[in-house]
C-alpha cells in the first residue's frame, strides 16, 4: 500500500469507527436506515457533479489497471463512508450547529489537505462548494431524515424512503464487482474511457432497478415467490437486450447469474426494510 492509499484507508477506518460507535450507543436499526438514505443522497449528488459533471478526481492508487475506477474508490470512501457516517452521527444524536460546523470544518480541512498532498484534484469544483453543501444542506438533512424514519411511514413517503434505503445497496453491489473483478462493462460512447461509461450507466441503472424494487414490494402479491420470478425475469431480459444491442459486454461466465442472484437477495432485504419503515423506531433490528 502506497502513500496515497494510506490516507484514504485512514478515512475509511474513521468512518467505520463512527458507525461502530453509533451502533454501540443506539442499538436500533433506524441508524442504519438513516445511513443508507444519506449514502443514496450522496450517490445522487455525485452522479450529477462527479460522474456526469467531472467536478474532481481522486488518486488513492488502489486499483492499478484503470485510473477512473481508482478514482471511484476515492469517491466511495467519501460518499459511501465518511460523509454519510458523519451525517448519521449528527442525525442520530441530534447534534447542534456547533457540531455540524465542527464536522464541516473537519471535512473542509481534509479536502484542502488532500489537494495539497496531490491525492485529490479539482477540475471546476471549489472547496467552498463542499463547505456550503455540508453545512447548510447535507448535515442538517441528516437530522430531518432521522426524525422522519423514526415514525411509522405510509403511502408515498414510505415509498420514497424505501427507494432511498434500497438504492445504495443495489448501486454498491452493481459497480464494486465491476471495478475489482472486471466482470462486465457498458459501452455507450458517452465518455472516452469505457470505465467512465460503465460507471455512468451503472449510476442510472441502479436508480431504475430501485424504483422497480419499490413497486414490486408495494404490490400485494398473492404468492410471495411471484415477485422474485418477475424480478429475475426483468433482469434476465434486460441483460439479453443490452448484450444484443452492444451496450453490455460480459467477460466471465458468472456475470449474468450474479446480477440475477443479488437482485433476488436485495429484494428480500428490501421487503424487510419496508416492514421496518412501516413500524417506525420501535424495531431494534432489520
Amino acid at each position: 500500500m502506497n502513500f496515497n492509499s494510506w490516507w484514504y484507508m485512514g478515512l475509511a477506518i474513521i468512518s467505520l469507527g463512527i458507525l461502530i460507535f453509533i451502533y454501540s450507543k443506539k442499538r436500533k436499526s433506524s441508524f442504519l436506515l438513516l445511513f443508507l438514505v444519506m449514502v443514496e443522497f450522496a450517490f445522487l449528488i455525485e452522479t450529477v457533479i462527479y460522474i456526469f459533471g467531472g467536478s474532481y478526481q481522486y488518486f488513492p492508487k488502489i486499483i492499478k489497471y484503470n485510473s477512473y475506477y481508482d478514482s471511484n474508490v476515492g469517491a466511495l470512501v467519501s460518499n459511501l463512508l465518511i460523509v454519510p457516517a458523519l451525517a448519521t452521527l449528527i442525525g442520530v444524536f441530534k447534534l447542534n450547529w456547533l457540531w455540524i460546523s465542527f464536522f464541516t470544518a473537519f471535512l473542509t480541512f481534509t479536502e484542502w489537505l488532500f489537494l495539497r498532498l496531490n491525492i485529490y484534484e479539482h477540475n471546476w469544483w471549489k472547496t467552498g462548494y463542499t463547505t456550503f453543501g455540508l453545512l447548510f444542506v447535507f448535515f442538517p438533512l441528516g437530522k430531518v431524515i432521522y426524525r422522519q424514519i423514526s415514525k411509522p411511514l405510509k403511502g408515498i413517503k414510505h415509498s420514497i424512503f424505501l427507494f432511498l434505503c434500497t438504492a445504495p445497496i443495489l448501486g454498491c453491489m452493481h459497480i464494486i464487482p465491476i471495478m475489482w473483478l472486471s466482470n462486465r462493462a457498458y459501452f455507450l460512447g458517452w465518455f472516452k474511457d469505457y470505465a467512465h461509461d460503465t460507471t455512468a450507466f451503472a449510476s442510472l441503472y441502479h436508480v431504475v432497478v430501485a424504483i422497480i424494487f419499490t413497486i414490486l414490494i408495494k404490490i400485494n402479491w398473492r404468492h410471495r415467490g411471484l415477485k422474485y420470478l418477475v424480478m429475475a425475469s426483468i433482469t434476465f431480459v434486460t441483460t439479453l437486450i443490452l448484450t444484443k444491442i452492444g451496450i453490455l459486454k460480459s467477460y466471465v461466465w458468472w456475470d449474468p447469474w450474479y446480477y440475477i442472484f443479488y437482485h433476488v437477495i436485495v429484494l428480500t432485504m428490501s421487503g424487510a426494510i419496508s416492514k421496518r419503515l412501516s413500524r417506525g423506531s420501535s424495531g431494534r433490528s432489520i
